[in-house]
């Protein structure tokens, strides 16, 4: 097998029909129109218009001009106005995918993960009446302790150390010790 099928088969193995179909269901709520029947999830999202529709439904005027027609590059440029709002709307930006994961289908299972990146995103967003994608990110449990307890926590022993309770050395040295010779 060559090496570039070897990578295409690897890539492909990531991808999970499951995350896909809940992506897409995802979609098509917040938008309220379905995919077209006979069409890929992949060949639907390839042009950037529905991602871009898909932000200015959660944030109104997120992607300013969408591009219905022309040539590859105002596609792309769909998406790379997507990208665009994603970041400004707080997904990270490791979470991003390529344009040419989607555009060429270099790795549309990145493109799921990002879908899935907004959706925990939307959860912060308490404007955002929407579905939410994905489960809930985990809030911040700041706690607050007096110097008293700080002072406390000190003496204890953690039992990630073990335990101190009858710890010797005996019987270290089982059967015949250790001899040194000198001058052999």
């Amino acid at each position: 097998m060559s090496l570039e099928r070897a990578v295409k088969a690897k890539i492909a193995g990531k991808r999970d029909p499951v995350k896909d179909k809940e992506a897409q269901e995802w979609i098509e709520a917040i938008l309220g129109l379905g995919f077209p029947a006979g069409e890929s999830y992949e060949d639907v999202l390839k042009d950037g218009q529905v991602l871009c529709r898909l932000i200015n439904k959660i944030k109104p005027g997120s992607v300013a001009k969408i591009n219905e027609s022309g040539g590859q590059f105002k596609m792309m440029e769909n998406i790379n106005n997507f990208q665009k709002a994603l970041k400004a709307y707080g997904v990270p930006d490791q979470d991003v995918f390529q344009t040419v994961d989607l555009y060429e289908k270099k790795d549309i299972s990145q493109v799921t993960n990002t879908l899935f990146a907004l959706g925990r995103a939307t959860w912060k967003d308490e404007s955002f009446p929407g579905p939410n994608l994905g489960p809930k990110p985990a809030d911040e449990c700041k706690r607050e302790f007096t110097e008293e307890q700080l002072a406390a926590g000190q003496t204890i022993i953690g039992l990630q150390a073990g335990q101190n309770k009858g710890a010797t050395q005996a019987g270290q040295n089982i059967g015949a010790g250790r001899k040194i010779l000198l001058g052999k």
